[in-house]
């Protein structure tokens, strides 16, 4: 029983980390806004749609608003 409960927690764990968030990145200002945010939909010219770790990696900070 408990090698099962140490095999499904490793596989829950597993598959928690392999989604990933996607979120809207402004290239210039590197803040990083949830799809959903309002900021997220009036960002238009300096904005692409990446992974959160991606924007991360790239310097970005969340959003005030929404938190990234």
């Amino acid at each position: 029983m408990k090698k099962f409960l140490i095999i499904f927690l490793s596989l829950f764990i597993f598959a928690g980390s392999c989604l990933a968030e996607t979120v809207v990145f402004n290239v210039k200002t590197l803040k990083y806004h949830k799809p959903s945010c309002q900021h997220a939909a009036k960002c238009t010219k300096n904005c692409i749609k990446i992974e959160k770790n991606e924007a991360k990696a790239r310097g970005g900070v969340p959003c005030k608003t929404c938190g990234g």
